[in-house]
């Protein structure tokens, strides 16, 4: 006999043969095809421990009806191995009313967020510039800016794609860029760990949370990387830094994604060099300890 799922249970408690019944967040709507040409329904169910395949094959069209992607949702059916894997068969699927704050679904950090808070903030004290400094402390002792720096992901679904993963991703390159300075002391520390803190500042306006992990109407329109350039270039202007400055650190943040972007093509300093790479060790070794190794 089959054991009832709880409403409390989460995706990562769920087990085969257990019946399932509570809400979840939809990440994804299809009505697809089956081989013998019966429509049926194929969603996939999350929380914050992860996510489900679940399928609808009667009523199609009725249930489709009932719901959105990005809606959370009550659901009713039966939990089965497929293929190996695990995912729910639907008897029942609609819309959850009042059911919560849908973030409250998404995964989240595993680190302590107040821990990372606190290397931030230890990093932060290692610049001494007194220009670089001032736009750090600007940014850190924003409370609406530190808000987000701890709940926004950083990327939709690949590397640290979880509330909080920003501030895990950029406490992880501070340590690497500060770690790069002791074995390079030629480098500018201060740019390097200044940019290191601030290169995803535009990823606080990049996502809109619910859910799911969506982009913002800016996020799609510009992307992370001139957001960034703007909230930069504003406070800086608000501060009156100046302009050398600003502008090194600016080519740094605009090309932590590689040089593609800039103007000829190419690094103007070792410091935009250095963080290219060390954003791109930490991005590579999260996402093979998170998803495997690329094949």
């Amino acid at each position: 006999m089959a054991t009832a799922v709880s409403q409390r249970t989460t995706v990562a408690e769920l087990r085969a043969g257990a019946r399932i019944e509570g809400v979840f967040a939809c990440s994804r709507k299809d009505r697809l095809t089956a081989k013998n040409g019966s429509p049926y329904l194929a969603v996939e169910l999350r929380d914050r421990t992860g996510a489900i395949p679940a399928r609808a094959f009667r009523d199609v069209d009725f249930l489709s009806g009932q719901f959105e992607r990005g809606d959370l949702v009550w659901v009713a059916g039966r939990v089965e191995r497929f293929r190996e894997e695990l995912q729910v068969e639907l008897s029942a699927i609609r819309r959850a009313e009042d059911a919560g704050d849908p973030r409250e679904f998404l995964p989240v950090a595993y680190r302590d967020l107040d821990e990372l808070d606190g290397f931030l903030e230890h990093l932060s004290r290692e610049v001494y510039d007194r220009d670089l400094r001032a736009l750090l402390d600007a940014f850190l002792g924003d409370d609406a800016f530190r808000r987000e720096l701890r709940t926004v992901p950083c990327t939709r679904a690949g590397h640290h794609a979880y509330l909080g993963g920003l501030l895990e991703h950029t406490v992880a390159v501070t340590m690497l860029a500060h770690e790069a300075c002791g074995l390079h002391p030629r480098l500018d520390s201060d740019l390097l760990l200044s940019a290191a803190i601030l290169h995803d500042v535009g990823k606080t306006r990049e996502f809109r949370l619910g859910a799911d992990i969506e982009l913002s109407e800016a996020g799609a329109m510009l992307g992370h990387l001139a957001l960034g350039q703007q909230l930069l270039t504003a406070t800086a202007a608000r501060l009156e830094l100046p302009g050398d400055r600003v502008l090194a650190l600016s080519h740094c943040v605009l090309a932590h994604h590689g040089p593609d972007g800039l103007p000829g093509r190419r690094f103007r300093s070792a410091e935009a060099l250095a963080l290219y790479r060390l954003n791109a060790v930490d991005a590579a070794v999260k996402g093979a300890l998170e998803h495997g190794l690329p094949s």
